[in-house]
């Protein structure tokens, strides 16, 4: 997979689509209100759901916000400094392992896909920020010694 040297209107297309499916996922297996959790449901797991359901839930709002406001951008709705300064991606709150362990592994690959999803989109957020300004280790390195050779 290569690395994109700039956001797109398609890559961020393609990532909202994503995005929805996955949030549509996220709100079918944690939309039960907890009355409707079997009664042999213990209260480990009833908590389990919640705290879970709730970071997986903000985590996908967090994300389809900031694809929300890259899609603002390139409909001209926002300017690149005010994405700058009001579209960055907030951190992630990482799910609990003890919590994760007491849920369905259905459930448990799910909270695991948004975490995934999330990752992609902190690290293009990051890039965005530093202006793609990552650099194949080769390009450095020639950098590196053009400066030495000029310095003799």
């Amino acid at each position: 997979m290569t690395r994109p040297s700039s956001l797109s209107r398609p890559i961020i297309e393609s990532l909202y689509t994503e995005a929805l499916v996955l949030a549509d996922e996220v709100r079918a297996v944690f939309a039960l209100g907890l009355g409707q959790i079997p009664e042999e449901t213990s209260d480990m797991m009833r908590l389990a759901l919640s705290t879970e359901g709730l970071k997986t839930t903000t985590r996908m709002m967090h994300v389809l916000a900031w694809l929300l406001n890259q899609r603002a951008y390139f409909s001209g709705e926002m300017t690149e400094d005010q994405l700058r300064r009001h579209g960055s991606l907030p951190d992630d709150r990482t799910p609990s392992d003890g919590d994760l362990s007491l849920l369905e592994p259905e459930t448990q690959q799910l909270v695991h896909e948004t975490v995934h999803l999330h990752r992609r989109i902190a690290r293009l957020d990051r890039a965005w920020r530093d202006g793609f300004e990552t650099q194949p280790s080769v390009r450095a390195m020639h950098d590196r010694i053009g400066r030495a050779m000029m310095y003799q």
